[in-house]
């Protein structure tokens, strides 16, 4: 591949006012924060990113800002190819991080730059990024709604389903009896052969959750997401492993050395890394080949703007295996300016982007009078 040398970087924070409040068990969005990182090579072309910045909401501007700030240790500098830019910033932001503490904010900076670096070599290859990856080609990939509020949650998936969806999951951790309730009225809506899975963000104990995965055995889960810390003792992650039928998944809250421990061990079944949230593509990608080759299911977690639901879906074409891709259902225009109708949902699956790079670049007129830095 050519190499490239780079003239700017820049970040974009956004906030989109959402119709209603999407819940789960931490807490409540009552807007949809997006940053946007532009990465521009010194012949003028361009790559866009996506930092994570999704709760809580006023970490957007600060994402941007730390974007912003890193933006002089790239720039003049030339890359051999794209992952040099997360191995380099990685490596000499680790001080930074020791002062700060601030690893979670960093590393998501740090991703916004590399997704968009990534974008930014394939288009000039002219390859859509997972053929940039050396994925097979293909024409479709699996989608699940998500988002899923615990508010009558079977009347939203029905109305998902009659859209074109054919795979759910829904927010637990409001309670035992409410969510085995939901659940099971999610089940009676969608039909048997639907997938269904929830997510507890990490709200229950082992005890909890054990009790938990025995009352929804019936309803033949496809996961059951984050159930417990992510930090709990292995052998309390064993326990639950071994007493539950349902597959165990997480991955959105790990880093590094963490994701070749899930890869290895039996616990975690669905392996899920936030492209936005640690790695980028880079990481991302050894991430999503080390699962599949290990027999479980890469299915990439994604809860932002179209920049990384993109980003997410090519890593996702490119890994292979059986994975589905997260797919929020609720309006928001930082995924809807970016995506726009590229991604029909019909029969559970949508077309993976044939143009180059991500397939798709910001609507940066549609977006901005909900920008909110740079002012």
């Amino acid at each position: 591949m050519n190499p490239v040398t780079i003239a700017s970087v820049e970040a974009f924070a956004f906030r989109v006012p959402v119709q209603a409040p999407i819940k789960v068990s931490f807490g409540t969005f009552r807007d949809r924060p997006v940053v946007l990182v532009r990465v521009v090579d010194t012949e003028g072309a361009v790559g866009w990113g996506e930092a994570w910045c999704n709760w809580p909401a006023v970490g957007a501007e600060h994402r941007a800002r730390l974007v912003a700030d890193f933006a002089d240790r790239l720039v003049g500098r030339t890359l051999e190819e794209p992952a040099q830019a997360w191995q380099r910033l990685t490596r000499e932001l680790e001080v930074l991080v020791l002062q700060t503490g601030e690893v979670g904010p960093i590393a998501q900076a740090v991703a916004g730059i590399d997704i968009a670096v990534w974008d930014l070599f394939a288009r000039k290859a002219g390859l859509p990024l997972y053929r940039f990856l050396g994925g097979e080609p293909r024409d479709t990939v699996p989608v699940y709604a998500t988002g899923i509020n615990p508010d009558k949650p079977e009347a939203f998936a029905a109305a998902r389903r009659a859209e074109g969806h054919r795979a759910f999951k829904l927010k637990t951790g409001f309670g035992h009896a409410l969510d085995v309730r939901n659940l099971t009225a999610m089940r009676e809506a969608i039909g048997p052969d639907d997938e269904l899975s929830c997510d507890a963000n990490q709200v229950l104990n082992a005890d909890q959750a054990i009790a938990f995965c025995r009352d929804v055995a019936p309803l033949k889960l496809a996961w059951f997401e984050e159930p417990i810390r992510v930090d709990a003792p292995a052998a309390e992650w064993q326990r639950l492993a071994a007493a539950s039928t349902t597959p165990l998944a997480g991955g959105e809250n790990l880093q590094g050395a963490q994701f070749d421990a899930a890869c290895a061990d039996r616990v975690l079944q669905v392996i899920q890394p936030d492209v936005t949230k640690w790695g980028g593509i880079t990481g991302s990608i050894h991430i999503a080949r080390a699962a599949v080759a290990a027999g479980k299911r890469y299915c990439p977690h994604y809860f932002g703007g179209g920049v990384s639901l993109l980003a997410s879906l090519h890593v996702l074409a490119a890994a292979g295996g059986s994975g589905l891709l997260e797919f929020d259902c609720h309006p928001n225009v930082g995924r809807e300016a970016v995506v726009g109708d590229l991604l029909p949902v019909t029969d559970g699956r949508v077309p993976v982007p044939t143009g180059a790079g991500l397939g798709a670049v910001p609507d940066m007129a549609a977006l901005r009078r909900f920008r909110t830095w740079p002012l």
